[in-house]
């Protein structure tokens, strides 16, 4: 791995397991419906990719109207946002804070990529912001991954050419938006999860800079 000027971190499943709270508010919202739907599905269709396209994916083809749809929008997010209230700092992936510390130290930027637009609560219940150079969430683009947008607008607030940073993430859609923005990738997750990442790791547990980059 190239030594980056900057590294982009997406959120969920990477600093912290908000991927579970995601997939419960999902499931809430399923079983509201009287929709069948598996954690097994959610790893491998709705990791990384925005509300309305994980949505449609739990609909199917089922006829809405959008007045219908933007409501279980609303409603799954409420579920979620009642979850993360009891959300701390030990929230925060084992050794995260000390990785984002030592990261600093070395000069290196540091930015947060995440599609969701919660992802400044849950930043503010972590309590890492004094560790970042920026945040781009759900809010600050119109093209979900597995399009660039979000990665180099995080890019952009860093001053950071696309080339010199690295992203950080636990969904094949995001390795690809860092891959099509011109960013090394690192995989966090199962190997097989990832086609295009430069580098794998099953997680960021008690990780240090230089077990991201060798």
């Amino acid at each position: 791995m190239q030594r980056p000027n900057a590294i982009i971190f997406d959120l969920d499943g990477v600093l912290t397991d908000t991927s579970e709270y995601h997939f419960e508010a999902w499931k809430h919202l399923a079983d509201d419906l009287n929709i069948p739907f598996t954690r097994a599905e959610n790893d491998q269709y709705l990791r990384g990719v925005s509300r309305r396209e994980s949505l449609m994916y739990i609909i199917r083809g089922r006829q809405y109207t959008e007045d219908q749809i933007q409501e279980m929008m609303d409603r799954k997010n409420r579920y979620y946002n009642e979850m993360i209230k009891k959300m701390t700092p030990n929230d925060l992936v084992p050794g995260g804070r000390e990785l984002l510390q030592e990261i600093q130290q070395a000069g290196i930027k540091i930015a947060i990529a995440s599609g969701s637009k919660n992802a400044r609560t849950v930043l503010d219940l972590l309590g890492i912001n004094n560790y970042l150079n920026g945040i781009a969430d759900g809010y600050d683009v119109s093209n979900g991954k597995p399009a660039p947008d979000i990665f180099v607008f995080a890019a952009g607030l860093l001053n950071t050419p696309t080339s010199q940073c690295l992203v950080v993430e636990d969904a094949e859609a995001g390795v690809e938006a860092a891959k099509k923005g011109g960013m090394q990738a690192l995989g966090i997750g199962p190997q097989d999860r990832f086609q295009g990442a430069d580098k794998v790791l099953p997680d960021l547990s008690n990780k240090h800079l230089h077990d991201l980059l060798e």
